[in-house]
């Protein structure tokens, strides 16, 4: 009876193992990918708490993003629509996991303090710890060097703009300041007769305070931008020129748009048909919104720094000279951005010598930190 009772056990344990073999490779599988449910609840979740003023983790994940050039073309509009970006969504799971000190337990209580529906938090858990599980001392290494130069959470922020929701502030904008001008315009008339005839003992009346500048600046909206009546919708007849592009060797490139001409926040706009708007800044100081949060004007090393590491360049003048020429597999790599560098402080020509004519210099060359080298111009190219 016994050895009967062993071989029906042995039986059972056997059918156990076989069930068990093919079970494993499904959950394994299952949890390999995340399903679209899961994937738009994380997003929007995360959107959500964006817009929450001080948000710890979403201002940690966005400025992460940010550092490691996984932010897209803008910031705002990645963080907002994590579903549209797989990329930038594995990174910010991988950021929050980050957050989490990489403990499974903690980032399912991150998760769960999101307000996520019960049925994500687990595939989300298990695919990120899978995912990330042999990473874990070099997370902890990058969070302590990311601390060391966090300054905390910008959140609180709103949607990204349409191109409506650009042309209704910049028109509200303008009629405040044109209601502003009048009410100075008012004012002086009525002190200077009031002053008529009488001695002009009375102290002056205040100036005016300057309007508040409520134009939209955010950059995004341009890359949906398909024609020129469209640019003058948002920004106003006024405010828009065209005239030709011109490429980096001199040579006419087909036409391009000016938004506000002529002053420190002139940006221009070409329209590059199935291959995407090219917007390109050229002046500083800006109030751009651009994307990377790099411009025209900002120094060598912050560019370095968004790029995660060193990139090579053209020496200055020669053909292309001050173009970067490689990423060196950077964050900026492969994200279509064109920059221009120059040296404003060329008095020195044994100095200034070093990084000019046919050659390729790279931006940590210690001959470039005296040249006080910054970025001439900056163009992004987003496709359609």
């Amino acid at each position: 009876m016994l050895s009967v009772f062993k071989m029906i056990n042995t039986a059972h344990m056997k059918r156990f193992f076989i069930l068990a073999a093919l079970f494993v490779p499904v959950m394994l599988s299952a949890q390999a990918k995340l399903s679209q449910t899961v994937i738009n609840d994380f997003s929007a979740r995360v959107a959500a708490h964006y817009q929450l003023p001080h948000d710890s983790i979403t201002g940690y994940i966005a400025e992460q993003l940010t550092r490691s050039g996984n932010a897209g073309l803008d910031i705002d509009s990645t963080v907002f629509d994590l579903k549209k970006d797989p990329v930038a969504l594995d990174a910010a799971l991988k950021y929050l996991y980050q957050y989490s000190d990489c403990n499974r337990q903690r980032f399912i209580a991150n998760l769960r303090s999101m307000n996520l529906e019960t049925n994500s938090v687990f595939p989300l858990a298990t695919y990120t710890a899978n995912k990330y599980k042999n990473d874990t001392k070099a997370l902890l290494d990058d969070k302590k060097d990311f601390l060391a130069t966090y300054t905390g959470p910008v959140t609180g922020k709103k949607p990204p703009a349409s191109i409506a929701d650009v042309a209704a502030a910049n028109q509200a904008a303008a009629v405040a300041e044109s209601n502003a001008n009048a009410a100075a315009e008012s004012n002086t008339a009525a002190a200077g007769n009031s002053n008529t005839g009488t001695e002009n003992t009375a102290a002056p009346a205040a100036s005016t305070a300057p309007a508040t500048d409520t134009r939209n600046w955010e950059v995004h909206p341009l890359f949906q931008v398909r024609t020129p009546e469209q640019l003058v919708e948002m920004y106003g007849a006024n405010n828009v020129t065209q005239h030709d592009a011109i490429n980096l060797a001199g040579n006419k490139d087909g036409e391009a748009y000016v938004i506000y001409p002529d002053t420190d926040n002139e940006l221009e706009v070409q329209f590059d048909g199935e291959n995407g708007n090219i917007v390109t800044f050229s002046h500083f100081p800006s109030k751009w919104k651009s994307p990377y949060g790099i411009k025209a004007g900002d120094p060598l090393d912050k560019l370095a720094k968004v790029n995660g590491r060193p990139f090579k360049f053209n020496a200055f003048e020669w053909t292309n000279g001050g173009t970067v020429s490689s990423w060196n597999g950077g964050a900026l790599e492969g994200k279509s951005v064109i920059v221009v560098l120059k040296a404003n402080n060329t008095g020195d020509p044994k100095q200034y010598d070093q990084v000019t004519g046919d050659k390729t210099l790279r931006s940590d060359l210690p001959a470039l930190k005296k040249l006080d080298v910054v970025i001439e111009s900056i163009a992004f190219k987003a496709a359609n």
